[in-house]
């Protein structure tokens, strides 16, 4: 492995170039997209069971989403503050961010683990109606719940490695927990039903959690950094870790909203709904990854006091995600019927998705290349908080008045797809209306 201090940060315009744009792209782009495959995996082999079983599936992978999820500071924020760092030369500074967002996730992890296990049945039942579902879905949420710790500490460790520049690291971890359960999955389901699928989601997260954990203590055994929790340093991070954290809320409220509608509408159409949902997932984690190589660099530049870099990688990150997510509008628009096939045999969930919300989740696709990448570059900014204030209204402007409605009026999937097409758009102009401005240059301050 070679040495941190050897590392050099990208905050020129001459250094980010397309190369070094890809070069920390593509490895965040297998770190993303791996775990998505995994789930459309995931979704596919219980989709086979039945549509109760999906719909189950659909109820407790969302509590556990929003259950991880809900602390994207450990991953965005400590990027944010440790690229900041490496741009500054102080390699040290910029691990000790990564241990400390360590502790945050080890403690969280926990309090989260134990309330899961408690209410997982009252937990699924809020978005599954019907009792069978419901009590399927609780038996998978608790045996995933124990890898709740795990995946906040790997979040904090992609953080960390992100912010000094290092992609390639995670990729590693991440498939090396991925690959053995994917391979486990089929025989798991095989064996035990839906609750073999819970199984391999722990088995692969012990791996990829234990590979984190162990570099960051070899880094900071290495740098002589103390072990213990620093007050002051995890202080900071919640200060930037807030606004991120009602952010990310308001993004599980709209989501746990949707999901909730479409539950209500029966099982078929929280099966479409998973389906629809889960490949979403994966456009937007695609194009993410050229976000976070926007985030890394323009965190880096604003560092080094390089603002007018900052920019400039904005700009290209932008122009690169627009033309790859139009050419993903467009396997999409083609594909339609054939693509939904490849996850689930039951007719009804097929019908449910292509007679209408398919062609919005096309529309939505370009728009999220464009707010992605703009997202990123806001985050690197440490712009934390006109990110939370753009994306509580558009959720509460754009997205929840359609899925309401789709509830008042019986407008089933359509109606709910509408709502996530007014979301985006609404944080389209948001996010560039504040880049063409310059107050995201001074956020970081």
């Amino acid at each position: 492995m070679p040495s941190l201090d050897d590392a050099s940060p990208v905050t020129s315009d001459r250094d980010v170039t397309l190369r070094t744009i890809l070069s920390l792209a593509i490895p965040a782009l297998g770190v993303l997209a791996a775990p998505a495959l995994y789930v459309l995996l995931d979704t596919a082999v219980i989709g086979r069971l039945g549509a109760v079983e999906l719909a189950a599936l659909a109820a407790g992978s969302t509590i556990f989403s929003v259950v991880t999820t809900q602390l994207t500071f450990l991953a965005y924020g400590t990027t944010a503050r440790s690229s900041r760092a490496f741009g500054r030369g102080d390699v040290t500074g910029a691990v000790a961010e990564g241990l400390q967002a360590t502790w945050v996730a080890a403690v969280v992890g926990g309090a989260l683990f134990a309330l899961v296990v408690a209410l997982a049945p009252t937990f699924t039942g809020w978005l599954a109606p019907q009792a069978d579902v419901a009590s399927d879905a609780g038996t998978w949420l608790r045996i995933a719940a124990f890898a709740i710790p795990l995946t906040l500490v790997a979040q904090a460790g992609n953080g960390w490695l992100r912010g000094i520049q290092d992609t390639r690291a995670p990729l590693v971890y991440v498939l090396a927990g991925l690959a053995p359960a994917a391979l486990a999955i089929i025989p798991l389901v095989s064996a035990f039903g839906l609750a073999g699928s819970a199984m391999a989601v722990l088995g692969g997260e012990l791996i990829t959690g234990g590979l984190f954990l162990r570099r960051l203590l070899t880094e900071c055994r290495g740098r002589g950094i103390p072990l213990s929790p620093d007050r002051r340093v995890i202080v900071s991070q919640l200060v930037l870790g807030r606004d991120l954290i009602v952010r990310s809320l308001s993004f599980q409220v709209a989501f746990l909203c949707a999901a909730a509608v479409a539950g209500r509408v029966g099982a078929t159409a929280l099966g479409g709904h998973q389906v629809m949902l889960q490949l979403w997932n994966l456009v937007s984690l695609l194009l993410d990854s050229l976000a976070i190589a926007a985030q890394t660099l323009v965190g880096a530049a604003l560092g080094a006091g390089a603002a007018a870099s900052a920019r400039w990688t904005g700009r290209r990150v932008t122009y690169w995600s627009l033309g790859i997510s139009a050419v993903l509008a467009a396997v999409f628009a083609a594909g339609n019927a054939w693509i939904v096939r490849l996850f689930t045999s039951h007719e009804g969930v097929i019908s449910a998705v292509v007679s209408g919300p398919w062609w919005i989740l096309v529309a939505m696709i370009p728009l999220g290349g464009v707010v992605f990448a703009l997202d990123g570059v806001l985050l690197g900014a440490g712009d934390a908080a006109f990110l939370r204030n753009a994306t509580v209204a558009a959720v509460v402007c754009g997205f929840l008045p359609p899925v309401w409605l789709a509830q008042a009026f019986g407008w089933g999937l359509p109606g709910i797809w509408c709502g996530l097409l007014a979301f985006m758009l609404l944080r389209l102009a948001f996010v560039s209306w504040r880049f063409r401005g310059s107050a995201w240059q001074s956020a970081a301050a």
